[in-house]
């Protein structure tokens, strides 16, 4: 019989298709790792993986053992949460690192109603961009991650939480552009520019606005818009940022919208077969039914 031990162990190394960066996530050796699983292997007398120079690919019998793997680990954890008696105190820590996004208002106030119900479960927020969030996410320093999509890679699992952000123009107030209502998009073309860092690393695509990044003007770039503000009020460019999220009051600050809407939609994070305390489980499945009702 197969130890369930060995079942996290094969799936985090088909999540990071490396024995090292597997290893470096369980806090085991990578030779004790490594032999594990060729006793695995002999054990089922089937070869679970390819072994490249750079990376280990499943083979056919070893995607056949991942989907059973994953069932049965998720079946041992539902029948877990059953035997869980109403009556236990729930206690213990939920991380999430987060991009900045309005969005953290809907998870402010999933996080109240949890604490209502469940005062022994202390939260903790860690604000980033993309790059640190998956970081973190892959470090083990955080259960779950917010972000803007396309973000697309194969060792994540990615919910949907039907909620979307819209991008606008931060300018000064006594700006002329400040008169408009909106931002026609083709005007970004002829404006000293302020863009977010991974605009440019392939988290969020140039693309979007139907162009060329060689036709745009930066002048400056951000990875949290904050510190980009002081560079608007300034007059060194236009930040291009998303709704919401600065407070203009008392500054001299205005946003803008773009035209046609310029607008991301939201992702919750979490790796892939990942073992999840009692209480991420239990936040996660309160999140899952909140994205059923919308």
């Amino acid at each position: 019989m197969i130890e369930t031990r060995l079942l996290h162990y094969f799936l985090a190394i088909a999540r990071e298709q490396n024995i090292t960066k597997a290893a470096e996530t369980l806090y085991v050796t990578q030779s004790t790792l490594s032999k594990q699983m060729m006793d695995l292997e002999k054990q089922l007398g089937k070869q679970l993986f390819v072994r490249g120079k750079r990376k280990l690919t499943l083979t056919e019998d070893g995607a056949f053992l991942r989907n059973r793997a994953q069932e049965i680990l998720a079946l041992m954890d539902s029948t877990e949460s059953a035997l869980r008696t109403d009556a236990q105190t729930l206690s213990g820590d939920i991380s999430i690192a987060c991009g900045e996004t309005i969005v953290m208002d809907l998870f402010a106030q999933l996080f109240a109603e949890f604490h209502i119900q469940y005062p022994d479960v202390r939260f903790h927020t860690h604000s980033g961009d993309a790059d640190t969030v998956l970081e973190r996410l892959d470090k083990g320093l955080a259960d779950m991650g917010l972000l803007l999509g396309p973000i697309r890679q194969e060792k994540y699992d990615y919910l949907n939480l039907h909620q979307k952000d819209t991008f606008g123009l931060l300018m000064p107030k006594d700006c002329p552009l400040s008169q408009q209502k909106e931002i026609n998009i083709d005007q970004l073309k002829t404006l000293p520019l302020i863009f977010a860092e991974q605009t440019f690393q392939g988290h969020q695509e140039i693309e979007w606005f139907g162009a060329d990044r060689s036709v745009f003007h930066v002048v400056a770039t951000y990875n949290l818009i904050y510190n980009a503000t002081f560079l608007v009020e300034r007059g060194i460019g236009y930040a291009l940022c998303l709704d919401r999220l600065v407070n203009t009051k008392g500054r001299n600050l205005t946003f803008r919208p773009i035209v046609p809407e310029l607008s991301v939609d939201l992702y919750l994070v979490t790796k892939k077969y990942q073992t999840f305390s009692p209480a991420v489980k239990i936040f996660l499945e309160k999140i899952r039914e909140q994205c059923r009702v919308r």
